[in-house]
Formats: C-alpha cells, structure tokens, sequence
C-alpha cells in the first residue's frame, strides 16, 4: 500500500469538518485536491472511506475503523515530530501567548512577573481573546501556547493539558424574577433570556437551555448583560466575584441542573511543535501556582 500522511490528514480533517468542503477550508487548500486525496486513499485501502451518495459524504463501516486508526497515526507523527523539535532547540528567544480574556488576572500577573524574572532577556507576545479564539491561533501558528477553559470542540492537532478546575456560577441580576428562586428548574429557566459564550467571529460551541438566548464574546461583558437585567448566564466563579459585579449579581443553586459546574483551564499547544526550556518552565511553573492557590 502508498497511502501517505497527507492523505491520512485529509481523510481526517474531513471527518471532522463533516465535509470535504470544509477540510479544504480548514488547511488552505483547493477542494478538489481534498477530495483526490482520499479518493487516492481509497484506492490504495481497497475500500471506499465514505458513502458519496447524501449531500455530504458519511462514513461507511470501514470509514469509521480507519478513522481512529488514521488518528492514532497522525498523533504519534505528531508526538515524533514534537520530540525531534525538543531536541534540536535552544532556549526560546520570543514566544507568544494567546490567553482567554476570562483567565484569573491576579494568578496571571503574578506568573508573568516570575516569567520576567526568570528569563529577562525573553521577548514575550501576550494577546486575549475567547476560547475558541485561543485554539485557533495556536492551530495556526499565530501563538506558541494558549492557555484557556477546555473546550471539547479542539482540533485534532492540538493537545489540552489541564492545570486547575474552576466552579461556575449561576447568575442573575438581584432585581430579575430568578433571583426569588434560590435553585430554578431547568423549565424555570428556559422562560428568561440565557446569554452564552462565543469566539470573536461569533461561533458557539455551547448548547444553550433556553430558546431565547443571546451569543457575546466575553464572560465579563456576559456578567455586565446581566446585571443590567437582560438575561441569566454561566460564569466562572472569579468573574463573578469581580468587584465592579458583586453588588448587583446574585448566585443561584444549581442542583436541579443536569450540568456540572466545573470547567478545567489549561495550555494548548499544537502536537507537532516541540516544548524549548522556557515552555517546560511555564508548564511546571503554571501547574505548582494553581496547586498552591487552590
């Protein structure tokens, strides 16, 4: 057989784009070289991967076993070609760093003043957006880590390595009808405005639990929506506690909820990129400073 690893990325990305369309899209590239790659594939397999005969293709049988293989493939390149990167590489001499803008500040500034101590001579890129925004930017090289909440829509090429859990906080403004109900039901809910999460081109990956619900790109201006009555929200708890917020926003019990209320933080990196000694630094240093806060 001569199937190769671009083909196998192909074949992968499509599945997870749910069309070849969209894997073109994803890696930059024409649609028809996508879809003569896996036809390639296909015939190099001996067996169809997809059944063309829908709008969009869907995996046969055989489809769905070769896609974890293909995966489990593809990460150990990745593993290989990240260790290969360790190897060859010096200490950085500029990294960037993309962070969630809802990321605990005081921790944060705390861990860079260590950061600038410690490398002085380091030229340090920090720049902020929303979850899904921080993936992307890692995905595409914009940012050498990204440290957000975790999100269970991440590409496959990147790695989640977790270092802290947060609570959420059900929130309400003290003068909203919610607030006279200290644990609200989910149909109690779904009779008032939810305003949910979103990346800054306006896409969503949360399921909302009202049908009335509004999107915005930022936990801190979800928790000023919501103290000016326009709707109820999931934030974590140190957004919540914000003192410009704390007056006017009331918390509710979540326990007739079928949600838990903790959501992980952690670092992102692509899998193929190597970690230099100031990234195994960050790492370690970021793992001990929230052990210690928490």
């Amino acid at each position: 057989m001569d199937w190769t690893l671009d083909q196998l990325n192909a074949f992968v990305i499509s599945v997870e784009q749910g069309s070849f369309s969209g894997a073109a899209r994803r890696i930059g590239k024409a649609q028809s070289r996508i879809s003569t790659a896996i036809s390639n594939l296909e015939a190099d397999l001996g067996f169809d991967l997809f059944d063309r005969s829908a709008r969009l293709p869907v995996l046969t049988l055989a489809g769905e076993q070769m896609y974890e293989e293909a995966k489990i493939v593809l990460a150990q390149c990745d593993r290989l070609q990240s260790r290969a990167l360790t190897l060859t590489k010096g200490e950085e001499v500029s990294l960037t760093i993309a962070m969630d803008e809802a990321t605990p500040t005081t921790v944060f500034e705390e861990f860079f003043e260590r950061v600038a101590a410690t490398f002085p001579l380091l030229k340090l890129t920090i720049i902020s957006g929303s979850k899904d925004d921080i993936a992307s930017q890692v995905n595409d090289l914009t940012a050498d880590l990204g440290i957000l909440f975790f999100s269970k829509t991440l590409p496959s090429s990147l790695e989640f390595t977790p270092i802290c859990e947060f609570n959420s906080s059900l929130i309400v403004a003290k003068n909203h009808p919610l607030a006279k109900i200290s644990a609200p039901t989910m149909q109690q809910l779904s009779q008032y405005r939810q305003l949910l999460i979103c990346d800054r081109m306006g896409y969503y990956h949360t399921d909302a639990l009202s049908a009335n619900y509004w999107h915005i790109d930022s936990y801190y201006s979800i928790t000023a929506f919501v103290l000016r009555n326009m709707g109820w929200a999931f934030v974590p708890d140190h957004v919540f506690n914000y003192s410009i917020f704390k007056d006017g926003v009331v918390r509710l019990s979540i326990e007739n909820i079928p949600t838990s209320p903790w959501i992980d933080m952690g670092l992102v990196k692509r899998r193929d990129q190597g970690n230099g000694p100031v990234l195994r630094w960050m790492y370690q240093e970021l793992k001990t400073m929230f052990a210690q806060h928490n």
